[in-house]
């Protein structure tokens, strides 16, 4: 019999058992379960075990393409989700806009310093002046009363319907085009238009995560869903991986982010 775990990574194990466990208590209980935020590689992941024919439902929310992060609602057939059933909290980040500029990293270097595992906020939405972050219900009040600095200014949080959920200011390039491997070198340079070398230098340097997590080998090798960061230049992920060319090559769908 072929063992799941050999479709993925080995250091996905500990996930793929969560998600087995998962799928067995709605089977069992006949209830529905909601999981923590997931990121995209895990959403992927999930999706392939629970499959489209399975007798489990699921749902991802926020729905919005743009956002990476969401909970995910696993449910037998006569359950239909809304909105409140994901425990999703959306606040509106308040601040001296005229003088202070917040940045992305600063506020998730802040949710951390609080306290939070990553598992239980998604994303942080900016646009404009504007800025959104989204966390699991079950510690927002945790969050509005801990959560008073960013860098060194003082912040209010405010909690704001769904339905104002801003789209981030964030654009995603499609890219659609061959690699000769799936090795993260082959990847990161079609992807930014680098040399393989000047690529290998960066990965050896600590300075490119798959996944948010640093990875130090040219020769890891990528998957759907996966998303890179690469310091100095920006973000991009792995939509799909489309089949082979006569040539061998692999076709790939990526984002890139303009």
């Amino acid at each position: 019999m072929t063992s799941i775990y050999q479709h993925f990574r080995k250091d996905e194990k500990e996930f793929i058992d969560s998600v087995l466990e998962w799928r067995e208590f709605v089977e069992n209980s006949y209830s529905p379960k909601v999981t923590d935020f997931l990121d995209p590689r895990q959403q992927y992941i999930l999706s392939a075990i629970i499959g489209k024919n399975s007798d489990i439902k699921m749902s991802f929310y926020p729905a919005q393409e743009s956002v990476e992060r969401k909970r995910c609602i696993l449910y037998p057939d006569y359950f239909e989700p809304s909105h409140s059933d994901y425990g999703v909290t959306l606040f509106e980040i308040n601040y001296p806009q005229k003088f202070v500029t917040l940045e992305h990293r600063q506020i998730l270097g802040s949710l951390m310093s609080i306290g939070l595992k990553r598992e239980k906020f998604g994303d942080i939405l900016m646009n404009s002046d504007r800025v959104q972050m989204i966390t699991a219900s079950e510690i927002s009040d945790f969050v509005e009363m801990n959560f008073q600095e960013v860098g060194r200014n003082k912040v209010t949080l405010e909690k704001v319907p769904l339905d104002r959920m801003v789209h981030s200011s964030e654009e995603w390039r499609e890219a659609l085009t061959t690699v000769s491997s799936l090795r993260l070198d082959v990847i990161l340079s079609a992807l930014y238009n680098v040399s393989r070398q000047k690529v290998q230098t960066l990965i050896a340097g600590g300075v490119v995560k798959v996944n948010w997590r640093v990875v130090e080998s040219p020769a890891f090798e990528v998957a759907e869903g996966d998303v890179f960061s690469m310091r100095g230049h920006g973000r991009s992920k792995l939509i799909s991986i489309e089949g082979k060319t006569k040539k061998d090559k692999f076709r790939i769908a990526a984002g890139v982010l303009k």
